[in-house]
């Protein structure tokens, strides 16, 4: 008997033991907020894709922060592209005590978020967002990891003019921080270049019938039309320019320079027809990393980056690469580190200006042939 009383309380003691040191591993929260429901729900779900594998990377190496070996948790949630909900989320967050977000998406949902994430000292980083705006601020925990709209804009207002020979341009934009902020520098930037924009037109992000503004549109004879938007608009626009034989170039940023524009466009694309911009890219030397990224992305998920994957996964290795300089995961300790960090990316390098704004930020022109996006050029 009192053998076995002595052999049950080792037992005990050394299950005890194992599990302490088990429960004793920091889980460090970090946050995914973008669409996944509603029509942009494909990009929310790709950027939380690419933060996904980025957790999961982390996790498999066995990340250590001050020494200590730390499990991270990828919280996500949906704003459905909606500035309320968006609000909602990131008060939800804040309350659950993340230590980082990597969202939003869309500029109009980010902006609103930003406020809160900035009162609460909880370091925000986009993956995609790009109205000016949002680091104009002054708050010291936003950040983005792709070029902003200005730049964006100005340099397809440009290549439509100077690359294109086009002088006659016409402009849609769909009434978001997004769409509407884009549209406006991209105009500035090919009046600048000396195109005249002889219409201007506004829909909205749900929208399906464009009949109307596109009939006012056409009797204006643009050889652009440039739209400010996503491509869950931007894909039925253009069916419908065929329709009414509208057979101008069509123009548009990364909302809507990605791999589903296809698909949501059917036989209204056609080769050449479209040119747009990716507020990010890599050049000759950075092809093959993106390319493997590109890769083990489709072996994880079974699908195609669909957006800006690449750049979610980059914003949560630069945040975990903030926290291992700082020796901590508490915002206020690595904050001072994300804002100085160089954190070597498959996007290219991260670094911020003092605004919070990507260092250098690159952009990729496109067009698609054969229902397949083809590069044109890398630009800064």
């Amino acid at each position: 008997m009192k053998l076995k009383s002595a052999i049950i309380p080792l037992t005990a003691a050394i299950g005890l033991a194992f599990a302490g040191s088990a429960f004793s591993q920091e889980v460090v929260k970090i946050a995914h907020v973008g669409p996944l429901s509603g029509p942009n729900a494909h990009m929310g779900k790709d950027n939380e894709n690419g933060a996904r594998m980025a957790v999961d990377e982390l996790n498999a190496k066995g990340f250590t922060i001050g020494g200590k070996k730390v499990k991270f948790e990828l919280v996500g949630e949906d704003d459905a592209s909606d500035p309320k909900q968006a609000t909602a989320v990131a008060t939800k967050l804040v309350d659950q005590k993340v230590a980082a977000v990597i969202g939003h998406l869309n500029s109009g949902t980010t902006i609103p978020a930003s406020k809160i994430y900035s009162d609460a000292g909880i370091p925000q980083v986009s993956p995609s967002a790009t109205n000016p705006k949002y680091t104009q601020q002054g708050f010291k925990t936003a950040f983005r990891v792709v070029a902003n709209d200005a730049q964006l804009g100005a340099a397809l207002g440009k290549y439509a003019v100077q690359k294109l020979g086009t002088k006659q341009i016409a402009v849609i934009d769909d009434r978001t921080a997004y769409g509407q902020g884009v549209a406006e520098e991209f105009a500035k930037g090919a009046q600048a270049a000396g195109g005249t924009i002889v219409g201007k037109q506004f829909t909205n992000d749900k929208a399906t019938d464009f009949n109307a503004i596109l009939t006012s549109i056409k009797s204006k004879k643009p050889e652009v039309v440039f739209f400010g938007g996503m491509d869950a608009v931007g894909g039925p626009m253009l069916r419908q320019m065929k329709q009414l034989g509208i057979t101008a170039k069509f123009m548009g940023g990364d909302g809507i320079c990605t791999g589903s524009l296809p698909g949501l466009a059917g036989d209204g694309l056609g080769d050449d027809q479209v040119v747009c911009a990716e507020a990010g890219g890599v050049d000759d030397a950075g092809k093959k990393g993106m390319d493997d990224f590109r890769a083990a992305y489709k072996k994880k998920f079974g699908i195609d980056v669909v957006y800006n994957a690449a750049y979610a996964y980059d914003a949560t290795l630069t945040v975990a690469d903030a926290m291992a300089k700082a020796g901590s995961a508490d915002p206020k300790k690595y904050l001072p580190e994300l804002a100085k960090i160089s954190h070597k990316g498959v996007t290219g390098v991260i670094a911020f200006d003092a605004k919070g704004d990507i260092k250098d930020g690159s952009l990729t022109l496109y067009t698609y042939k054969n229902g397949q996006r083809t590069l044109l050029a890398v630009t800064k």
